[in-house]
């Protein structure tokens, strides 16, 4: 698969990692609106960087995976939908429920393959815990407490064209809720403040939690921060009527040291590229299956749609302080 990637920014330089890392994928063109940094990425791996109407002209080009700015992604999946090509898309669609239907529409109606990066799912972790669940290894699930915190906030130029924790960092929560669970909230409730002044300054919280009233019954608490001294927290316990399953926190290494002083262990990973760089990969791999056997991936953009849906209803509730019907 030969792949253009638009977007050469943090997240943009993780997926040319997994497209190197696979012999089944080729990293076309870079494009990017600032092109030093188009150039810098395309220099690395050895390719050519394209205008953004070169790329949908270029007919060598198989497929392209969205990192760029979110205020991008409806425009440039729409564009996929136009010329056919599959696409890959970062979260989420857009900042606007009723711009991700539109652009949801464009896509049912075109027939291209479109995935949404909701890479956690491909975790090997957490889908050993998916499918413990589906395999009723606990029974019935009861609640489903999800801990997410980042080593450190991003910078204040990203907070201001993120969307909001909700959109931006919980919405990878809510899509694991309801692939864990494979269902839908009934209601939503939250709770959060900013304890860094200057995110406060953006109108934007650090720190939150969630209460989910699932449909089947399921009650669903997500915890998030933008910081953590110890590194990037990532954990996840289902209870269910027969028992409880756990992912726990990923070390730098496994090695416990145990003397007179104490026990001491290593800190989490640090952050996303180390924790989920085998998820990255993994999701790229299922992206080309889905297309070279023409079905749709197991996480598409009506998947997309969901979390933006509960991300809306979640800032509302915090505006409100009142929890929302879904």
């Amino acid at each position: 698969m030969k792949i253009c990637l638009i977007g050469a920014g943090r997240i943009g330089a993780v997926h040319a990692i997994a497209i190197a890392s696979d012999e089944n994928a080729k990293l076309h063109s870079v494009v990017d609106f600032h092109q030093e940094a188009a150039e810098k990425l395309a220099k690395k791996y050895n390719t050519i960087t394209l205008s953004i109407d070169e790329a949908f002209e270029n007919n060598e080009i198989d497929a392209f995976i969205i990192a760029s700015s979110t205020s991008t992604h409806a425009d440039l999946i729409e564009k996929c939908a136009k010329v056919g090509k599959p696409v890959f898309c970062e979260k989420p669609i857009d900042l606007s429920l009723d711009r991700a239907l539109a652009c949801a529409k464009a896509v049912e109606e075109s027939g291209i393959v479109c995935m949404l990066g909701f890479n956690r799912r491909f975790d090997p972790h957490m889908a050993s815990l998916k499918n413990k669940v589906d395999a009723n290894a606990i029974g019935l699930i009861q609640s489903l407490i999800i801990t997410s915190h980042d080593p450190e906030p991003p910078s204040m130029d990203y907070i201001a064209g993120s969307g909001g924790l909700f959109h931006d960092m919980m919405i990878h929560d809510f899509d694991m809720a309801c692939w864990i669970l494979n269902d839908t909230p009934r209601s939503i409730y939250v709770s959060a403040n900013a304890a860094n002044d200057d995110i406060a300054k953006q109108g934007d919280v650090d720190t939150a939690s969630v209460i989910m009233n699932m449909n089947k019954g399921a009650i669903v608490t997500i915890i998030n921060g933008r910081q953590a001294s110890f590194g990037y927290d990532q954990r996840i316990e289902a209870f269910g009527e027969t028992g409880m399953l756990q992912v726990k926190n990923v070390l730098e290494d496994s090695v416990i040291l145990s003397n007179s002083s104490g026990i001491k262990q290593t800190k989490n990973q640090h952050f996303f590229l180390e924790r989920y760089g085998k998820a990255f990969h993994n999701e790229l791999v299922h992206f080309m299956e889905s297309f070279h056997s023409g079905t749709q991936p197991s996480v598409n953009i009506s998947d997309g749609v969901l979390a933006l849906k509960i991300a809306e209803a979640a800032k509302e509730s915090l505006q409100s302080g009142n929890s929302i019907n879904l």
